[in-house]
């Protein structure tokens, strides 16, 4: 029972906007970093679906995403993964400028 909980926990605090804000872009207009939000999307998902059934277990999840310990989780994840995708991006530059190079353009 505990586990389920954190799970559901964890899922909301990573997950917290709506899928279209996922979707307004096409594959290739968006930022890179706009993947970050899908987590968030489904989080919210999550919590929608469980307050419809269950208010008062939505409000345990909005409270227990409050605690200073799945915050400071939530903002660590959040720095990391955003550290990642600025070294992804700049091996894609990396990567595009050998290519030209190669090709002599």
């Amino acid at each position: 029972m505990l586990q389920s909980r954190v799970l559901v926990i964890a899922l909301i605090l990573l997950l917290s906007t709506t899928l279209p804000e996922v979707h307004s872009k096409s594959m290739f207009e968006r930022d890179r970093r706009d993947w970050l939000v899908i987590p968030d999307a489904v989080a919210s998902y999550v919590y929608e679906a469980v307050n419809k059934v269950s208010p008062r277990t939505g409000q345990f999840l909005v409270d227990a995403a409050q605690t200073p310990a799945v915050v400071a989780t939530r903002n660590f994840l959040i720095r990391e993964t955003t550290k990642l995708s600025i070294m992804a991006e700049q091996l894609i530059e990396k990567i595009k400028n050998l290519w030209t190079r190669i090709r002599g353009y």
